[in-house]
C-alpha cells in the first residue's frame, strides 16, 4: 500500500457522554483523551493504523482542551513510532464542522495522495488495505465506512447511506426517522473516511462548496450530501466492527464487546497485572493470586485489572475494566463496570453496568451497602454514602451523594442544588 496519511478529527465538548468528558464541572475532557481498557481513545486508534502501516497522522482539532489534551498525550508521536502535526489555533475561529476542519487540513498540509479521516471518540477494527482496494477499484472521491445495523436501531441516531444500482451512494441521511430508512436493516455512517486528497482538495474549491464551508459543513450533515447531489463518486465499505462511545450506556457496551475480545485489534491490554496478583489485602492479609486460586475472590471472563488494585474476600468482578489503585471492599459485587483510577469502592457494594470515574469514592458498607445499576455514570471524584439506591443517574465531577438522597432514576445531578433537591425529596 502506498502511504497514506491519517486525520484525526478532534472536536466537539461530549455533550451526550458527560460527565464522562468532564474533568470538573466547569473543564472539558476532550473525547479523544477517554480512557477505555486503560488506554486513550486516541492511542487506541492510532495504535489501529500504525499496525497497518499509517505513520503520518495530522490531529484537525477544535477548541484549546481537544488540542492541548491529544497533545499531551501522542505529542509528536515518537513514542507510538509515528509523526503527528496538529492544525491551528487560529483555525478555531472559522471552525465550521468536521468536513470544513478536513478541507482546510488537506490545503494547509498541502496533502495528496490517500488519507483516511478517523473519529477520535470510537474504536473500530477493519482491514485498510481492504478498504484501499476497494476505493480504487470505485474510483472514489470518498469511501464512507459503514456498518450494518437493524434499522430501529439507526434511526434517529446514525447516519445512512444508500446505494445506487452501480453500487455507489446515491443518497445520504443524516439520522432520518425510521419511517424514512425502509427495510429492516441500513448501512449506517462509522465517521471515518478514505478520501483522494487531490480531488477532494478541489471540490472544496467549487464556489457552492466553499461557500458552505463559511457557513456549516459537517461531514454527515453538509459535505457527504453536497458531494452525492453534486455528482462527485462516493462509495461505502462495510468494516467488521465499529464501536460508539457517545453516551455512557454506548461506552458501557463498547467496552463490554472490548473485553470480550470482539475487537481483536484492541487485544493488547492485560488482563490482570502482576503488581495486582501480588498485592495483600487489608482484611486477610492474603494475594490476590491466592484468593483466586481458592475460590474466595471470583474473577470471570471478560475482565481487565490494573495496577496495584487492592481486592477484598467475596468480591466478584465480571466484564469489568479496573483502573490503576482501586480498592475494592470485601463481598463487593460488579458486573459490567468501568472504574477509573485511584477509586474506591466500600464492602458490600452492588454495582451493575456503571460508570465510576477517578477517585470516586463509594462509601458502602455490609450493613448499608450502596446499589448502582442501569448505567449510572459518577464523573471524579463524586462521594456516594453508605445505604444509597441509583438507577441510570448521571452524577457530575466533585459532587457528594448523602445518605437518604432519593434521586428518580435517569437523573443529571449537575450542581449541588440538584443533590439538594434529592435530600428534600428523601426527607
Amino acid at each position: 500500500m502506498d502511504r497514506l496519511s491519517g486525520i484525526a478529527l478532534v472536536g466537539g465538548q461530549g455533550v451526550r457522554a458527560r460527565p464522562l468528558t468532564l474533568n470538573s464541572r466547569d473543564h472539558l475532557r476532550s473525547k479523544a483523551a477517554m480512557g477505555l481498557a486503560g488506554r486513550s481513545l486516541i492511542e487506541w486508534a492510532v495504535d489501529v493504523l500504525q499496525s497497518q502501516g499509517v505513520d503520518r497522522f495530522f490531529v484537525a482539532a477544535n477548541g484549546g482542551e481537544n488540542r492541548a489534551q491529544t497533545k499531551a498525550i501522542l505529542e509528536h508521536g515518537e513514542r507510538l513510532g509515528v509523526s503527528v502535526r496538529y492544525s491551528r489555533t487560529r483555525f478555531d475561529t472559522s471552525n465550521t464542522g468536521s468536513g470544513e476542519a478536513t478541507l482546510r487540513c488537506l490545503e494547509y498540509w498541502d496533502l495528496g495522495g490517500l488519507a483516511l479521516v478517523f473519529p477520535s471518540d470510537s474504536v473500530f477494527d477493519f482491514d485498510l488495505d481492504a478498504m484501499v482496494r476497494a476505493h480504487r477499484d470505485a474510483d472514489a472521491v470518498v469511501t464512507v465506512a459503514t456498518v450494518l445495523r437493524p434499522a430501529a436501531e439507526a434511526a434517529g441516531k446514525y447516519g445512512v447511506v444508500g446505494r445506487g444500482p452501480d453500487g455507489l451512494v446515491k443518497r445520504f441521511l443524516e439520522k432520518p426517522a425510521l419511517r424514512t430508512i425502509g427495510g429492516s436493516r441500513a448501512e449506517t455512517n462509522a465517521g471515518m473516511y478514505l478520501v483522494d486528497c487531490d480531488r477532494l482538495r478541489m471540490a472544496g474549491r467549487e464556489p457552492a462548496l466553499a461557500s458552505l464551508a463559511r457557513r456549516s459543513l459537517d461531514w454527515g450533515g453538509d459535505l457527504l450530501p453536497y458531494l452525492v447531489g453534486h455528482g462527485h463518486r462516493v462509495a461505502s465499505y462495510p468494516i467488521a466492527k465499529f464501536g460508539d462511545l457517545g453516551s455512557p450506556r454506548d461506552y458501557l457496551t463498547t467496552l463490554r464487546d472490548v473485553l470480550r475480545d470482539e475487537y481483536p485489534m484492541l487485544s493488547g491490554c492485560a488482563r490482570i497485572h502482576e503488581s495486582s496478583l501480588h498485592l495483600k489485602d487489608e482484611t486477610t492479609g492474603r494475594t490476590l493470586a491466592e484468593k483466586v486460586a481458592d475460590g474466595t475472590v471470583r474473577i470471570g471472563p471478560g475482565v481487565r485489572v490494573g495496577r496495584d488494585v487492592e481486592i477484598g474476600p467475596g468480591v466478584v468482578l465480571t466484564e469489568s475494566d479496573i483502573g490503576d489503585g482501586v480498592d475494592i471492599g470485601a463481598g463487593s459485587v460488579l458486573r459490567g463496570v468501568a472504574c477509573g483510577d485511584h477509586s474506591i469502592i466500600g464492602p458490600g457494594a452492588r454495582i451493575f453496568d456503571a460508570f465510576l470515574g477517578a477517585m470516586v469514592d463509594i462509601r458502602s458498607t455490609i450493613d448499608q451497602p450502596v446499589v448502582l445499576t442501569d448505567f449510572c455514570a459518577l464523573g471524579d471524584e463524586v462521594r456516594v454514602r453508605e445505604g444509597t439506591r441509583l438507577r441510570g443517574v448521571r452524577v457530575y465531577p466533585r459532587l457528594d451523594i448523602r445518605s437518604g438522597a432519593s434521586v428518580p432514576p435517569g437523573s443529571d445531578l449537575s450542581c449541588l442544588k440538584d443533590v439538594l433537591r434529592g435530600l428534600g425529596r428523601a426527607a
